[in-house]
């Protein structure tokens, strides 16, 4: 499956500055620019953003796509407290969750959110895969899994969609995993292809950040990171004013020309980001471009790890 036109919806979990009626507003924009893949999680919140998406869809469910997550447990008392869970109990449970809060019959696109080491992935599509045969999902997906376990898996049953975070600056899946995916005929679904932000060029300082901004703790805008991690950006902002986009759009058309099965899903709050963020289908890069970018934007040029070690252990499981 290939999504051709898509929008994330604001999914910072920790961050309270919310507008719902800019958000709204955006996903109306998103529909009338021909975007209609959303993406969210009941982790986002939690659960409050699924609840803004199901107010937006209400009355045209027919008019999007709707993607949502399970598997990563939150405390609402407590945001930093966290865990991962593939359980078959567990995903009954949150399935009928999502449906509720989203207002809806059949969730399009449903996620493990992270792999539980715990549960082998057998048990997790076998339930995933009763979810299919009883109407309640469409389409299963697995986030930041190995090409093993993406293996494992889709002899299960199919696995449509793969989202990991891809960018200029966390280049992980080039490994082993978006081989696997060509070779599965499973679409790949880049999260944070603006490397949280970064790669706008928008974020010079550290302060810059809201006191509740989660970035705060993520090792790559921190201390001597941050500064090496802004000279590479730099570099990128110039080689977008020579070629008359912005800095977004640049890493945005150069996640798309890695691969046409590639969707990256930018998230934001705020029309005028979503519309920037459109404007990279038309920024088209020849080889030479993307040899220039890798010249100054090899892989592994990023300083830092992409989570703090606790995260970090929850990946490509």
């Amino acid at each position: 499956m290939i999504f051709r036109h898509v929008h994330r919806l604001p999914t910072n979990p920790c961050c309270s500055q919310r507008d719902d009626a800019e958000s709204l507003a955006t996903i109306d924009r998103a529909l009338e620019l021909g975007i209609n893949l959303l993406d969210t999680a009941d982790m986002y919140g939690p659960y409050t953003n699924e609840e803004l998406l199901g107010r937006a869809i209400k009355g045209r469910r027919d008019k999007f796509f709707i993607a949502t997550k399970f598997g990563m447990r939150r405390d609402p008392s407590n945001p930093d407290a966290r865990g991962v869970d593939g359980s078959p109990a567990y995903i009954r449970q949150a399935v009928e969750g999502s449906l509720k809060r989203l207002g809806i019959e059949t969730i399009d696109l449903y996620y493990q959110h992270r792999i539980d080491p715990a549960t082998p992935i057998e048990a997790t599509m076998g339930v995933l895969a009763d979810l299919v045969r009883a109407g309640k999902i469409r389409y299963i997906g697995l986030s930041e899994a190995s090409a093993a376990t993406l293996q494992r898996a889709h002899r299960v049953h199919p696995v449509t969609a793969l989202q990991s975070e891809y960018s200029l600056w966390t280049r992980d899946p080039e490994a082993d995993v978006l081989a696997t995916c060509r070779a599965l005929g499973i679409g790949f679904v880049a999260y944070s292809p603006l490397g949280r932000g970064f790669l706008t060029g928008t974020i010079q300082r550290f302060e810059d950040l809201a006191e509740d901004d989660f970035r705060r703790t993520n090792p790559r805008f921190q201390g001597e990171n941050f500064a090496r991690n802004l000279r590479l950006v730099e570099q990128v902002k110039e080689m977008a004013a020579r070629h008359g986009c912005t800095p977004g759009q640049l890493a945005l058309a150069w996640v798309m020309a890695q691969d046409p099965h590639i969707v990256p899903i930018p998230g934001t709050k705020r029309r005028r980001y979503l519309e920037e963020n459109a404007g990279a289908t038309a920024v088209k890069l020849s080889s030479e471009n993307l040899l220039a970018l890798e010249a100054v934007f090899p892989r592994g040029a990023a300083a830092g790890e992409r989570y703090t070690a606790a995260s970090m252990r929850m990946l490509s499981l």
